[in-house]
């Protein structure tokens, strides 16, 4: 390995690790903030309609969370393709994807999906105590169920992302220039 090659390798697997840290820390405050905010509405002003602001902070927090793992995956894909291939300096990406899936109980969800989607449902709650025209609650539940909807969409692009990344960049790199 060249020392370029060793320089990037070192940055990528730094990047790997400070973005794999600020996602659990970026989850948990999208979380805390949704829920400070879905109080204050709660306790000051009443739903149906002001449901949709905090909503709004959980869905952009799902998105940073999703992004932040794309992000991550891609760049271990590209490690694992152009510089693991030799198996240099070690082969940590390679062998965490043959590795697979881990033991029954054990997995994590790494876009914490259904705290997400338990936040979106506790979001509608009040919605629905709050006794709305028939207008209303279509509206504001059908906001509510295209955020769950994304989240199922990100967790199906999730699964597949590692394989589809894998076999990109191996394209990539046996296409000459």
């Amino acid at each position: 390995m060249t020392p370029r090659e060793l320089k990037e390798y070192s940055a990528l697997r730094a990047t790997i690790r400070q973005r794999g840290n600020a996602r659990p820390w970026l989850a948990v405050a999208g979380l805390a903030a949704w829920s400070a905010e879905a109080l204050a509405i709660a306790v000051l002003a009443p739903p149906p309609a002001v449901a949709l602001v905090p909503l709004l902070i959980l869905a952009a927090s799902f998105e940073a969370v999703f992004a932040l793992h794309v992000g991550v995956e891609r760049i271990g894909r590209y490690v694992q393709v152009f510089h693991e291939a030799a198996g240099e300096p070690a082969a940590w990406e390679g062998a965490a994807m043959a590795f697979g899936r881990p033991p029954r109980g054990t997995a994590t969800d790494p876009l914490f999906a259904a705290y997400f989607g338990l936040a979106a449902l506790l979001n509608f709650v009040p919605v629905m105590l709050a006794v709305p025209v028939p207008v209303e609650a279509l509206v504001i539940g059908g906001a509510h169920l295209l955020f769950v909807a994304r989240i199922a969409a990100a967790r199906r692009a999730a699964a597949g992302q590692r394989a589809a990344d894998l076999a990109r960049f191996q394209t990539m790199k046996d296409t000459p220039a």
